[in-house]
């Protein structure tokens, strides 16, 4: 409504209620706009999709149960692939660890398998990397 329709219309009505009647529909629509907005972030919020991060050594259940005691190091990474962490500090312990966060409820899985050594020869195998 343009300022001199309004003041036809009242009869020459306060410009200050003009005023405060075009702030107050502008904080209205303000208003509803933010509503709106927040109820779109709200109802979307949930069709995001977070995918699964696999990390480390994804390792197939047969190649592990092909892994026997006496087996040489080049055998075993041959096999196994190269180790996810060998300890500068044990050089005869391999760590093979996998690690899963799933994306749709954010569950968390964690595999680790450690393998000895002695000298050259596979000699012990503490933990898995099979699920379950």
């Amino acid at each position: 409504m343009m300022l001199s329709q309004y003041l036809q219309q009242t009869g020459g009505g306060s410009i200050i209620a003009l005023l405060l009647a075009i702030v107050g529909s502008m904080n209205l629509r303000l208003l509803q706009t933010g509503l709106l907005v927040g109820l779109a972030i709200i109802t979307f919020s949930g069709c995001v999709y977070r995918m699964d991060v696999p990390q480390g050594n994804r390792i197939d259940p047969a190649l592990v149960e092909q892994l026997r005691i006496g087996m040489s190091r080049n055998q075993v990474q041959f096999l196994l692939g190269t180790p996810a962490l060998v300890d500068l500090y044990h050089p005869d312990r391999w760590h093979y660890i996998f690690y899963l966060k799933t994306g749709g409820d954010g569950r968390i899985e964690k595999r680790v398998m450690t393998l000895t050594f002695s000298g050259d020869l596979l000699t012990n195998i503490d933990g898995t990397l099979s699920p379950g």
